[in-house]
């Protein structure tokens, strides 16, 4: 397993990461353990959740109690100010039983809180990051005027985006565009929302890019395999390989 330092931030990510928004729908608790402990233990350190989804984070803290200190955890909060955003990290800490975040995502489709805001998010943030409750902050978003507008403002040290081979010109230059500030690039929906079947040409896709982590929503042992098995064997990247993504780029647009 390769890793690779998050954007601004301290924290070395593995280059595939475990979506965990999905544990609490694999329906047995000790399975969605299983599934977590044997991702870690196959060289996966970076796990993502969200406040949204407060049984998968509960999953995901009850999965990784002893190995807190050697895995990353990402959630998400959509607080609608300062003092929400003070209460929803109080009880994602309570909910993964940790007294730190290592990245701590503001999520929205429609503003990006900025450094002085009358709203009071930002400034909430860096009182967390102060405290030592969260490491690093990051944007999360669908919508892609937002993304440049956090990528470009340099408060953020990631951005999580949709991502996939089926992914607009513009999605790529936003890629180019989180490189060039160094804002790490979490992809959310790799294999857009499932629409992509092909999982080596998506794997491979994503791979050329060596600032995007793939978030990979697995929720089975065989979907884990098939990741892991891809990511020890890469597709060759050559001009068939690009052949055959445009041939699926041009079926979708």
């Amino acid at each position: 397993m390769e890793y690779v330092r998050l954007g601004k931030s301290n924290l070395m990510i593995s280059r595939v990461a475990m979506g965990a928004m999905s544990l609490s729908k694999i329906g047995d608790d000790e399975a969605a353990a299983v599934l977590v402990r044997n991702a870690y233990n196959q060289g996966i350190n970076f796990f993502d959740t969200s406040r949204s989804t407060p049984d998968c984070e509960k999953l995901l803290g009850d999965s990784i109690g002893d190995i807190r200190v050697s895995v990353m955890i990402t959630t998400k909060t959509s607080a609608q100010s300062g003092a929400e955003i003070l209460s929803d990290c109080e009880l994602s800490l309570s909910a993964m039983h940790t007294d730190y975040i290592d990245l701590y995502q503001y999520e929205s489709d429609s503003f990006v809180p900025e450094e002085k805001g009358i709203d009071g998010i930002y400034s909430s943030l860096l009182m967390l990051k102060e405290s030592g409750k969260i490491k690093s902050i990051g944007f999360a978003t669908q919508d892609l005027d937002a993304a440049e507008k956090a990528v470009r403002c340099g408060l953020y040290d990631a951005l999580q985006f949709p991502f996939s081979m089926l992914s607009p010109d513009a999605t790529r230059q936003l890629v180019k565009l989180c490189e060039e500030n160094d804002v790490g690039f979490i992809a959310m929906q790799p294999l857009c929302g499932g629409v992509v079947e092909n999982i080596p040409l998506a794997f491979g896709f994503l791979h050329q890019y060596e600032n995007v982590i793939p978030l990979w929503g697995v929720q089975s042992q065989e979907e884990l395999d098939q990741v892991l098995y891809f990511n020890e064997h890469p597709p060759v990247i050559d001009e068939k390989f690009h052949e055959d993504v445009e041939r699926i780029r041009m079926f979708f647009n």
